[in-house]
């Protein structure tokens, strides 16, 4: 008979496993700001924007092979903009906020971005039917890809207090955008001592501080002082390190007009050579065409071919003496180099109090009033679904266990089996030296070499025939990176000030490399016309 202290010891045991659920879910209800499943179709809930150039066109679909919905962009070429208002501001000012969404790029993605805008209260000056690239948003987060574009951004607009300004601050080195069609989960974890930390399916690709001038361009707190704007330089300064030597004189023997190459005197005509047979001849096959119009085409010519006589000789028509250096040629004098007197270095402004300088301890954080999706893309088949606000980090891993990972492990098996399929067995193996070397990129020692490594993976993937040689390159450019670091070789270089102003003028405009329309030119193939075929008209 069964003992039945241990049947209350079970009951309790039960008992308080239930109130632990209970108050764990009562605990993530409690820390979700936000959260949209796209379980019910979105009409009536997100508004889309009635902005003229926004056509594409919105659809509340399930995700391929599940029957998990989500919003898709379901047309190639087309902008798009669609938004949802909060019940309640979302404060990031305190405490831990966590973003976090899912996409699934069931077409691929070669154009097009796929970012979500949380955007400032519409006292800031825009209103939902009118959504656009304008409306003002405080953050900007994840895939965008075009081109040399290939990154997981994270932009914060952030206003100065000192000149009313709001500010884009792009994050450096961000994680570059996984490469299959997979659902993938992006997360963005912001904390109060001002770090940032970036996942992609969960794994942290990126940690940075928010006040860091290092992982932020421009950075948040801008420098002491700049270049005095008004400053000129003087008249008189040289920056001339070097000067013609003014006591120089030409040598007499020095012969500027000797030419470079002459004829080779010692040059013999080879034997067997053909001085009167031409190098191209009629080609004897060739007839004139039925519809060929003398009064129309002109006189009918026969094209030409090579002189089938000249192949079994050293050469024909009139034999010429090669060219070689001539020795006596100098080139035009110039007078040496030597230092200048005058030299007083490159001239610089002087430097003068920032008036836009400011000091803060943490990010002065506008609110999140609403969610937007604003995008341009070349690609269709976009999927977002499960966007997420929550003031927890548990509670962001408790949607990616429940709601991401097993969709995933889903598409992941089935990847793999097609991939088995495969009967070479090669896509498999390229499939993960690929994912192995997309993750390599990441690296942050690479620095700005980073867009060139990204730029050859994608080559290698869209033109096979070269595959083995560019990802040799690829591993030949970070291992030479490696090899500089490890052996006091240059530091990877910064982003230059122009790469920096150009990056960020790309999505000033909110639309990143994506705002570039991808021109699609469809060559005719006309049919070849025989070599010195002609109509004389």
């Amino acid at each position: 008979m069964e003992d039945p202290s241990r049947k209350i010891w079970i009951m309790q045991y039960l008992l308080l496993l239930s109130i632990g659920c209970f108050v764990s879910q009562l605990y993530a209800s409690d820390d979700v700001k936000f959260y949209e499943s796209f379980d019910e179709k979105f009409e009536g809930r997100w508004i889309v924007s009635e902005k003229q150039d926004y056509t594409g066109v919105w659809k509340h679909v399930k995700s391929e092979g599940h029957d998990d919905f989500g919003l898709l962009v379901s047309e190639k070429a087309r902008k798009y903009a669609i938004v949802k208002e909060l019940d309640d501001p979302v404060d990031l000012k305190d405490g831990t906020v966590v973003l976090q969404y899912e996409v699934r790029l069931q077409s691929g993605l070669e154009c097009g971005g796929a970012y979500i805008k949380y955007l400032r209260p519409q006292e800031a000056g825009w209103i939902p039917k009118e959504f656009d690239n304008e409306s003002p948003y405080t953050i900007m987060f994840g895939p965008d890809k075009c081109g040399a574009t290939n990154k997981v951004h994270f932009i914060l607009k952030h206003k100065n207090p000192k000149s009313g300004k709001f500010v884009e601050h792009h994050l450096k080195f961000p994680p570059s955008v996984p490469s299959d069609k997979l659902t993938h989960v992006y997360t963005a974890i912001l904390k109060p001592d001002n770090e940032l930390r970036i996942l992609v399916d969960g794994e942290e690709k990126k940690k940075a501080n928010f006040l860091s001038g290092d992982d932020f361009e421009p950075p948040l707190i801008p420098s002491k002082t700049i270049p005095d704007p008004d400053d000129k330089k003087p008249e008189d300064w040289d920056e001339r390190a070097k000067i013609p030597d003014p006591d120089a004189t030409k040598p007499d023997d020095w012969d500027e007009d000797a030419p470079m190459e002459i004829e080779d005197e010692e040059a013999e005509k080879p034997e067997g050579w053909l001085d009167d047979e031409p190098e191209e001849v009629d080609d004897p096959e060739a007839t004139k065409p039925e519809d060929w119009d003398d009064e129309e085409d002109g006189k009918w010519e026969a094209p030409k071919i090579d002189n089938p006589k000249c192949a079994e000789a050293p050469g024909c028509g009139e034999w010429k003496r090669p060219m070689k250096r001539n020795p006596a040629y100098k080139g035009k004098w110039q007078a040496p180099l030597i230092d200048n007197p005058n030299y007083k270095g490159i001239w610089k402004p002087q430097e003068i109090e920032n008036p836009e300088y400011f000091e803060l301890d943490k990010p002065n954080f506008e609110p999140i009033a609403a969610i937007g999706i604003e995008i341009w893309t070349m690609q269709d088949g976009i999927l977002f679904d499960n966007i997420l606000i929550a003031s927890s980090e548990k509670a962001a891993e408790s949607y990616r266990e429940t709601a991401w990972k097993p969709k995933f492990e889903v598409e992941k098996e089935k990847q793999k089996e097609e991939e088995s399929t495969d009967s070479d067995g090669l896509k498999g193996v390229q499939k993960v030296v690929f994912d192995y070397l997309y993750k390599a990129a990441d690296l942050p020692f690479l620095g700005e070499h980073k867009v060139k490594v990204l730029d050859l993976l994608e080559k290698a993937e869209k033109q096979p025939n070269l595959t083995i040689g560019i990802l040799v390159s690829v591993v030949v450019v970070i291992f030479s990176v490696l090899l500089k670091l490890i052996f006091g070789g240059k530091k990877p270089a910064k982003v230059s000030a122009e790469t920096k102003k150009t990056d960020v003028a790309e999505t000033s405009n909110n639309q990143g490399s994506t705002e570039e329309k991808e021109e699609q030119n469809e060559d005719a193939a006309a049919p070849p016309r025989r070599r010195n075929t002609r109509r004389d008209n």
